[in-house]
């Protein structure tokens, strides 16, 4: 029997409508995610991670933000037409997200203990003091000492209110998890502290889990399936075997070229050329056209099409229209 589909999202577009331009954020991405899984989403700052994860919790603002098309799932909840009551049930008790910057997530004049309970009061219906027992119990979860639970955010490092963030999140043991670049800001040493706390506990609650990183270093550590977006599109999909044994997006390869060789530390860096395009005025072709290596007239005109490799493994790239063609990094690793 196949495994509970947690998340499914189909051909989502966001926009942000201004009035001088319309910017084109996430532009028809496609995402499943089932029980226990975990997906890492991966690309460029600007890419349109963060606001398909807004969108998938529903946190787009509107305005300018306008979810133009698709359609999203979370826990057998259709996203786009639940109220606005039934939204507040879901966020935090069914799929709860981890923000970025853990300094500014924080309300500064709640002690962090009120702001573990909240969750429990609002989601479990529990009185305050047993909630409060409840937000002591998630500290020391997360390596906090209970005792903690009636100091302010202030009175914490970067590294501890990050903790705190993460207890709030899986205080009501959410089915589905969204980690936004949840190490950004930490040192090394609490990176590895962080990512550690974050599988042990998703193992224990049996969620599922969205990485959203540009450090291929975390998806090789935590993720199951990587989705790699670019300009608003997934441009390859696949197991992490898939996208990492069997590299087949020229913007994937360019992303494990760019990063340094332990086993050859002579070996030059190949950074990508050239920036990412405006999304507000994106290419009439392939987004990635103009900096690939492998471009041809066509993909300056046309919009790419997806090509699946096995079951699991999906690239969008027209090159392969060309059945001989491979990239380097995919014929070295078969």
């Amino acid at each position: 029997m196949k495994e509970e589909l947690i998340l499914d999202v189909k051909d989502l577009v966001v926009h942000y409508e201004l009035e001088e331009e319309t910017v084109y954020a996430v532009n028809g991405i496609d995402l499943q995610l089932r029980r226990g899984e975990t997906l890492g989403l991966v690309g460029e700052t600007g890419a349109g991670k963060t606001t398909a994860a807004l969108a998938i919790l529903r946190l787009v603002p509107d305005p300018p933000g306008v979810v133009k098309s698709g359609t999203i799932t979370v826990a057998g909840h259709d996203m786009m037409s639940v109220s606005a009551k039934e939204l507040e049930e879901i966020r935090g008790k069914d799929v709860s997200m981890i923000f970025q910057y853990p300094m500014t997530s924080l309300n500064p004049v709640f002690t962090v203990g009120e702001q573990i309970a909240e969750s429990v009061m609002i989601h479990e219906h529990t009185a305050k003091e047993a909630a409060m027992e409840r937000a002591k119990e998630m500290l020391e979860l997360v390596g906090i000492p209970g005792s903690r639970a009636n100091e302010y955010p202030h009175q914490f490092s970067g590294g501890m209110k990050q903790r705190v963030i993460i207890a709030i999140a899986l205080t009501c043991n959410p089915k589905l998890l969204i980690a936004d670049e949840p190490t950004t800001a930490l040192d090394v040493t609490i990176q590895a502290q962080v990512l550690e706390l974050m599988a042990a506990l998703r193992k224990q609650y049996g969620s599922s889990m969205i990485m959203i990183t540009h450090d291929l270093g975390i998806v090789a550590e935590s993720c199951d399936a990587v989705a790699v977006m670019y300009a608003g599109r997934i441009i390859e999909y696949g197991t992490l075997e898939d996208v990492f044994n069997r590299t087949r997006h020229p913007y994937t390869e360019g992303l494990f070229n760019s990063l340094p060789n332990i086993r050859d530390r002579a070996r030059a860096l190949k950074p990508i050329k050239g920036q990412m395009p405006d999304p507000s005025v994106l290419p009439e072709g392939c987004a990635f056209a103009p900096r690939c290596p492998y471009a041809t007239e066509r993909c300056t005109q046309m919009p790419p099409q997806e090509h699946r490799f096995g079951g699991t493994h999906r690239v969008l790239c027209s090159a392969y229209d060309d059945p001989a063609f491979h990239i380097e990094r995919g014929r070295q690793n078969g």
